[in-house]
């Protein structure tokens, strides 16, 4: 990932266009995407993406999430762009360049002809984009400039003798309606009007519009002069309004990833005590049978020790047992066939569901072992599972699931559930660790999500008792790298709350060891293990924390605030102007290859930042350059030695050999500082106000 970290320090670098075939160090490949993605726009084509690299999957997650998808999931949490052709690949790349970012994905299409309108809205369908609904009074306003019998509604066709007058005039009224996030023109030639007028009334429109302004010229011989004009204006320009709209979706989707992008959830999203004890018991007692796959009672102990709403159950052996299982739970109850053999009971008979009484318990715990007997004879049958018959009349069947990528690790998928997973192919798929935003946006990528709603006689679902499953989920995941796969399925869903029906676990035993950096995940999570108070010398407490992108505000305020002697020293020149790009930069980092460990404490009731320290990886990444300033109002304090300490010892165990940084031979305070820490000093050959500070950790 040399060549991403080169450009993104390179000055002439503005934006960058990816091929890839394949990623064999996924994390780094992420750590370096998700730097660069947060400075210059990036735009990636991927090939092969209909091979599947799930042949050998065990689990209906494992079957139906393929490789490109977890893919798609992995350039979303990066903050990019993905394109699926070389078209598409140059159309998004015209218009990231403009630098116009769209609230949102309402686009609107003013046009001479129906038929680009048409093909227009098409794509907006095909590339999931929404037609804007134009405002009432924007229609008021087309009204009084455009014939009697124009379209009236979006995409706005301004008829096919329309002036670059009229056609500038509606994209000016159109662009400031504030139901349009982006507005596109699409010329027909005709013999009316040529390119050359309509652009003149154009371009001064999308120069003053403020939204992204993209323009369609259809045609190839009387357009193409003009087309070349409209682009060298700095306005995108295509060749049909197909295409515009995809520039268009790739620009909404790189908005919206970059939202993502800025999303740093801890490993642990809920606060429910987790029995990680009950679930490593779990795992050798499967480990000692030989077994990679938990049987049912196993899956749902393994998801209660996570919270995660099970219904009671009990395994009987026997006939008897069986009888006295359903009494003790209460009718009616479901009968499932336990056997590790035996990956979807159904293709076995092997589930029996409404079972009311305890003649027919006893009739059905025979009737399923001897039909598995004569169906799977080889088959080892542990027992029949009796369970609580959970029956909810507005319930939905969702499946949530997890399955490891060879590249990413672990992904997590939601979608529809039941029993036809496999014809719905309904889901979508995150990369944990999760919040509630990101479990939001995994649900609303689903065709599920539109069954949450209320509709008809039917309540809505408890979205939020579904985030939360997705959540503990997310918890368990990245706390049990041995979970390979899993299937929740079905998770039933109603007004009240979820409850796992049916689970199903595949477990790695080689995959066991848990390291604090959670190194089986694809992106690091916020290290909330480094957080912790400290007392300063005079008897002040402060917490020590990994910086994460919402303190930007606060980051701001501290640089603001330092006297320009702290800033010179800490910066090595004084920085007038705090830029947006200066506190992104600062406060929007991947702790693969960073890390920033502020101070704050509370002040006149509002926590503020009262020292950073950071480093950053060299090229070479068991190097390190670190960097340390504290508030004017906190120096003397100690504060700058226990910072520092904290962040060597995190340095240290990140597998960072060397720290090194520049000091300014007049700042006596932090050479000082530097000594008691067992720095070296070495001087900087061709600039003797510098001095150059190295620590072999």
């Amino acid at each position: 990932m040399a060549a991403l970290d080169y450009l993104l320090f390179d000055p002439k670098t503005e934006s960058v266009l990816l091929y890839v075939e394949g990623i064999h160090d996924g994390r780094t490949f992420i750590s370096s995407l998700r730097a660069i993605a947060r400075a210059k726009p990036v735009i990636v084509l991927k090939v092969g993406r209909y091979a599947s690299g799930s042949q050998a999957a065990r689990s209906h997650t494992g079957a139906l999430v393929g490789n490109d998808a977890v893919f798609d999931a992995v350039l979303a949490r990066c903050g990019v762009v993905r394109v699926h052709s070389a078209q598409d690949l140059f159309a998004a790349a015209r218009a990231l360049s403009s630098r116009r970012k769209p609230r949102g994905d309402r686009l609107a299409v003013v046009t001479n002809g129906g038929g680009p309108g048409v093909l227009a809205a098409d794509a907006c369908s095909s590339e999931n984009v929404q037609l804007a609904t134009l405002a009432p009074e924007t229609i008021e306003k087309l009204n009084a400039i455009l014939p009697r019998h124009w379209s009236h509604a979006n995409p706005v066709d301004v008829i096919g003798d329309a002036d670059g007058e009229r056609f500038g005039g509606a994209a000016r009224i159109v662009a400031e309606d504030p139901n349009v996030d982006a507005v596109l023109t699409a010329f027909c030639p005709t013999g009316i009007a040529t390119a050359e007028s309509v652009a003149d009334g154009i371009l001064p429109v999308a120069k003053e519009c403020s939204k992204p302004f993209l323009t369609a010229w259809l045609g190839e011989i009387s357009v193409i002069d003009t087309r070349h004009r409209v682009e060298e204006a700095g306005i995108p320009a295509y060749r049909s309004s197909e295409v515009a709209v995809q520039a268009f979706a790739a620009l909404a989707s790189h908005v919206k990833n970059q939202r993502l992008l800025l999303e740093s959830p801890s490993p642990r999203s809920t606060t429910v005590e987790h029995d990680i004890v009950r679930a490593e018991e779990i795992f050798l007692a499967a480990v000692a049978e030989g077994r990679t796959l938990l049987n049912e009672v196993e899956a749902k102990t393994l998801l209660a020790a996570f919270g995660i709403p099970v219904p009671p159950f009990v395994v009987a052996t026997t006939h008897e047992e069986a009888v006295r299982a359903a009494e003790t739970i209460g009718y009616p109850v479901v009968m499932k066939i336990l056997s590790p053999d035996i990956t979807h009971k159904s293709d076995v008979n092997g589930v029996r569901l409404d079972v009311r009484d305890a003649r027919d318990v006893g009739y059905q715990f025979d009737d399923i072992i001897a039909t598995v007997h004569r169906m799977r004879p080889e088959a080892k049958v542990a027992g029949v599972l009796v369970q609580s018959m959970v029956a909810r009349r507005d319930g939905r069947e969702l499946m949530i699931g997890v399955m490891t990528d060879p590249a990413f690790g672990p992904a997590i998928s939601f979608g529809s559930g039941g029993v036809a997973v496999e014809l719905l192919r309904d889901n979508a798929v995150g990369l944990p660790p999760l919040n509630v935003r990101l479990a939001g946006d995994l649900i609303d990528r689903t065709r599920a999500a539109r069954l949450l709603g209320a509709y008809r006689n039917v309540p809505a679902a408890n979205r939020d008792a579904l985030i939360d499953v997705l959540l503990r989920v997310s918890d368990l995941v990245c706390a049990l790298p041995w979970v390979a796969e899993m299937d929740i399925n079905p998770l039933l869903l109603d007004p009240t709350g979820a409850v796992a029906l049916d689970a199903r676990v595949v477990i790695d035993p080689a995959r066991r060891h848990l390291d604090s950096r959670y190194s089986h995940l694809a992106i690091h999570p916020y290290p909330e293990a480094l957080e912790a108070i400290e007392r300063l010398r005079d008897g002040i407490e402060v917490t020590i924390r990994p910086i994460r992108p919402e303190d930007a505000e606060m980051e701001t305020d501290f640089i603001t605030e330092l006297s320009d002697e702290s800033r010179y020293l800490r910066f090595l020149s004084i920085v007038r102007h705090v830029t947006p790009e200066m506190i992104a930069r600062f406060t929007q980092i991947d702790y693969d290859r960073e890390m920033a460990l502020i101070a704050t404490r509370q002040e006149e009731g509002h926590e503020s930042i009262i020292g950073v320290a950071r480093y950053v990886r060299d090229p070479n990444p068991v190097s390190a350059e670190f960097a340390i300033v504290i508030a004017d109002r906190a120096q003397r304090k100690g504060l700058a030695s226990k910072l520092m300490g904290r962040l060597m010892t995190h340095a240290r165990f990140a597998g960072i050999e060397r720290l090194r940084g520049l000091v300014l031979a007049s700042n006596d305070s932090m050479l000082e500082l530097m000594d008691r820490l067992g720095f070296e000093t070495l001087p900087v050959d061709d600039d003797p106000s510098l001095v150059d500070v190295v620590k072999t950790l």
